[in-house]
């Protein structure tokens, strides 16, 4: 079976999706697929179609390669691919989508306030407002990026305007969110129509939050596999995690990111569609805890396309 990697691409994310696809190719390789893989860039989109790929092997993140775009062109292909469809990725990959969705659907997430690039005006931004109603610290987030990027903890109100600014650098959307004090977790799901819950993995940064640089270089990050929490709050998150994972229509395989506050409730901070498969990865540590192998995983989620 021919399996064509797609990774790279063009977003802020690429050095980390080479690494995922790099390590993705090795492991499909060891298991005997016929792997190709392809740099995906604009001018070589048409490269799919003449490879003739059984299925493609999603390892892209960021814009244009998990928020639907890449899924929609496979799509008019009609070539199998990993992870969730052009809907789930679009409302996924956009945090306001995303929160908008877990509101309506009744699962708990942090109170926050949106704001547009287009008629946003710095003297019309009420800051007292905005930290009577989210409190201080607070978190100012760009609406689509990943790994953290775009995300600022901010502490003081004189400092929101300066970490706003930032974040309209990276997108158009931004998102400043009552920010968590307590415990930080991820869940891992796998499959379609029975998705599998995988051990919640809690989460210690050595900077002050888990951030970019905390992500992908070893030593600056714990993965705690099982989470030290009681198993209520287990309990808790595995269901909303789940429940998100339905609603927002994810399959194949999706990562759920959590926090806790010291009251034990739990609150989902985003979905990611296409998770990192590098040496530092959670996915691959919460397949480890459960005794699948980095190739046992991967050749899943290929059988899992196929299956769609």
């Amino acid at each position: 079976m021919k399996v064509m990697v797609l990774m790279g691409g063009t977003s802020t994310e690429r050095d980390v999706s080479l690494r995922s696809g790099q390590a993705v190719s090795e492991a499909l390789r060891s298991k005997g697929y016929e792997v190709e893989t392809l740099d995906l860039q604009p001018e070589n989109l048409g490269e799919i179609p003449k490879a003739r790929p059984d299925v493609v092997y999603l390892a892209l993140h960021g814009k244009n390669g998990e928020d639907g775009t890449v899924q929609g062109y496979l799509e008019l292909l009609n070539i199998p691919y990993t992870g969730p469809g052009l809907a789930a990725s679009a409302i996924c990959m956009n945090k306001i989508l995303t929160k908008k969705l877990l509101a309506y659907e009744g699962l708990p997430t942090a109170d926050f306030i949106t704001l547009k690039k287009s008629c946003f005006s710095p003297d019309a931004l009420v800051v007292d407002t905005v930290v009577e109603r989210l409190g201080l610290p607070l978190v100012v987030k760009s609406a689509s990026q990943g790994s953290s990027i775009g995300t600022y903890i901010v502490k003081s109100a004189d400092k929101i305007l300066d970490a706003i600014e930032d974040a309209f650098k990276l997108d158009n959307e931004v998102i400043l969110e009552r920010f968590i004090d307590g415990i930080q977790m991820t869940v891992t799901i796998v499959g379609n129509d029975r998705p599998r819950v995988y051990p919640i993995i809690e989460i210690t940064a050595e900077n002050e939050f888990y951030d970019y640089e905390s992500k992908y270089t070893p030593g600056m990050s714990n993965h705690i596999i099982p989470a030290r929490i009681s198993e209520s709050l287990k309990q808790k998150v595995a269901t909303i995690c789940e429940e998100a994972y339905k609603a927002t229509g994810c399959r194949g395989v999706s990562r759920i990111d959590v926090m806790a506050d010291k009251d034990e409730n739990p609150y989902i901070l985003e979905i990611n569609t296409i998770p990192g498969m590098t040496a530092t990865s959670l996915v691959p540590d919460a397949a480890r805890a459960i005794g699948q192998s980095f190739e046992e995983l991967v050749d899943e989620l290929v059988k899992l396309a196929l299956e769609k």
